[in-house]
């Protein structure tokens, strides 16, 4: 049994049965036998209506996911309350792409020895879907694995995150209720670590969808069955670039969105903020100010705008990088301060060493870093200098400036003056060099969940 708890005061929730070796097996050997069996797939529109309906029942329970997530994911409620909306949106995004997602004419007749064939192509599911999740979007983030998988037809084995496996569950009681037989998309909440490696390595498994750290997620990837494509998305340390003539009273409000927005436990989270010197200390004056007055606390509160950390060993990380980047020499400009047993009070550093961790690596914590620049071409290039990259952000009233800084950025997407951590469902969303592989956003996934076949015609 797996013990839940509460990310704030760590309060009992429930507890939840955990899946063992054999479990695995017969989740595995249901899900490869429906495949198989080419004649079970479910038509185009009977995949539609299952996600209309799923779309209609999660509509229906917006506020038990909104303070599910809140609960064991720690995200504030207003947060958690626009996830759950997207998430409704993003199973009808789903539904949606179905519409176009279709093969095209491959030409023929071009040589002679091509002459008198017609050829196209169609799109068929991949196969056996492994989906391993991560907590900061608890219920979104199993969306966007399980919706794209029954769109195409894919039978999906989703495990989410240990610490906050509640709304997966929930969400994949309501896909069945919609309609999808158990054997297309099932749960796995494994005992051990060794048994969601087995599951994501497994020969019957055509397709990983992986959410999570580094570390693990290139693991799994070299352990992949021969043949099995993956997906992986893992974090980064984004910059935004702040150029002298960035308006300031319009970009406080967005980087402190992007900076602290579920206490910065984001893979884009605005970390690191170059600003011109001729700026900086105006800058510095409204970012404290406005940090200053974050609200933070239980995310279960209505007003709470910064809640805690998931584990109360993520907010002893953070603390201890903060410490050693001031012993450093940085300035700790704001905050820092241990309010619970996970949550901390969100922090401003002024000029971290470049060697320091919290310039070096992911913080996922409530930190922003802001460092001074006086040539535009080395803070880009400090921005790129790390191996991680995902998105970025340059802020400027100059079209030159953002179009210079957009166009050298490192980065997967770009926002000219909108925070890093900007993200709309339909549109692609893949990390670069060691932040990820393939390209995530719900019609992405899709593409990576087909392969193509291609049929001609000889019609001589």
């Amino acid at each position: 049994m797996l013990q839940v708890v509460q990310a704030f005061d760590r309060a009992p929730i429930e507890e939840i049965a955990t899946d063992d070796a054999a479990a695995l097996e017969a989740k595995l050997q249901a899900a490869d036998k429906v495949f198989r069996d080419r004649d079970s797939w479910l038509k185009p529109h009977e995949r539609i209506a299952i996600l209309r309906k799923l779309g209609e029942l999660l509509a229906g329970k917006r506020d038990h996911f909104a303070r599910q997530i809140a609960r064991e994911g720690g995200k504030p409620l207003a947060d958690a309350i626009i996830e759950t909306t997207r998430a409704i949106d993003g199973i009808h995004n789903a539904a949606d792409e179905l519409r176009n997602f279709a093969g095209r004419e491959i030409p023929m007749g071009l040589t002679p020895a091509a002459a008198g064939r017609w050829a196209f192509t169609t799109k068929e599911p991949i196969g056996v879907v492994a989906a391993i999740s991560a907590f900061n979007h608890p219920l979104n983030l199993i969306v966007h694995q399980v919706a794209p998988a029954i769109a195409v037809g894919c039978p999906v084995i989703i495990k989410p995150a240990s610490t906050t496996p509640l709304c997966c569950r929930d969400f994949i009681a309501l896909v069945h209720e919609a309609g999808l037989p158990e054997a297309w998309c099932q749960m796995f909440l494994p005992e051990t670590n060794e048994l969601a490696e087995a599951l994501a390595t497994d020969r019957r498994v055509a397709f990983l969808s992986f959410i999570g750290s580094a570390k693990v997620g290139w693991y799994l990837h070299s352990k992949l069955a021969h043949g099995a494509r993956s997906a992986l998305e893992h974090g980064g340390a984004a910059p935004a670039i702040v150029d002298r003539s960035a308006d300031l009273d319009r970009i406080i409000e967005p980087l402190v969105k992007g900076g602290y927005y579920h206490a910065g436990q984001v893979c884009v989270s605005t970390q690191r903020i170059f600003v011109h010197q001729e700026i900086a200390d105006a800058f510095t004056e409204r970012l404290v100010a406005r940090v200053a007055k974050l609200r933070t606390g239980d995310p279960t509160l209505k007003e709470t705008e910064v809640g805690p950390l998931i584990l109360p060993k993520e907010a002893d990380r953070v603390a201890s990088w903060i410490d050693e980047a001031v012993k450093g020499g940085a300035k700790l400009a704001l905050g820092g301060k241990r309010l619970s047993e996970t949550t901390l009070e969100p922090a401003v550093l002024l000029d971290p060493a470049a060697d320091a961790k919290v310039s070096q690596l992911e913080v996922f914590g409530p930190l922003v870093c802001v460092y001074r620049y006086s040539k535009l071409d080395d803070a880009i290039a400090q921005a790129n200098s790390l191996p991680v990259a995902f998105q970025g952000s340059v802020f400027a009233q100059d079209i030159d400036v953002a179009l210079h800084a957009a166009e050298r950025l490192d980065a997967s997407a770009v926002m000219v003056n909108d925070p890093t951590a900007f993200r709309t469902d339909w549109m692609p969303f893949a990390g670069r060099k060691e932040s990820g592989y393939g390209t995530g956003g719900i019609p992405y996934t899709m593409r990576d969940m087909t392969q193509e076949k291609m049929i001609l015609l000889n019609r001589r």
